[in-house]
């Protein structure tokens, strides 16, 4: 038998010290990658309002897969904010050379920061 610093099991990365921390990394990276293989669908003439449906239903839930068992200090939160933003900032063709402020990006969009939101909604699903 082998002692290892963290193996995957059932999709999600568990780790000698229980922390979440490579798991909301990697699930943002495949979030990433799954918004890349779409972007000319969420950059294109679409409606705004389109794009965020998309976005929430398809390139969310990548990202929020697992999000249940996931205990989330500011660390992780701040992550899962900063992969809200980064699909905010693409779907409206933002660079972030552009020095555009968080907040005027979520005024564009019409959007509050809600990704966080959507974690405890569902874990208040769960629950019942």
């Amino acid at each position: 038998m082998e002692n290892v610093e963290h193996f995957k099991y059932l999709g999600s990365i568990v780790t000698t010290d229980a922390l979440c921390t490579k798991e909301v990394k990697a699930r943002i990276a495949m979030a990433k990658a799954a918004f890349v293989k779409k972007r000319i669908l969420l950059t294109s003439k679409l409606g705004l309002e389109m794009k965020k449906k998309l976005v929430k239903c398809y390139i969310w839930s990548v990202a929020l897969y697992g999000a249940e068992t996931w205990t989330l200090r500011k660390k992780e939160q701040k992550y899962l904010e900063r992969f809200e933003m980064w699909c905010w900032r693409r779907i409206e063709k933002i660079r972030w050379t552009n020095r555009v402020t968080n907040e005027e990006v979520l005024r564009r969009v019409n959007e509050q920061r809600s990704i966080l939101q959507a974690i405890t909604r569902s874990l208040y699903k769960e629950r019942r």
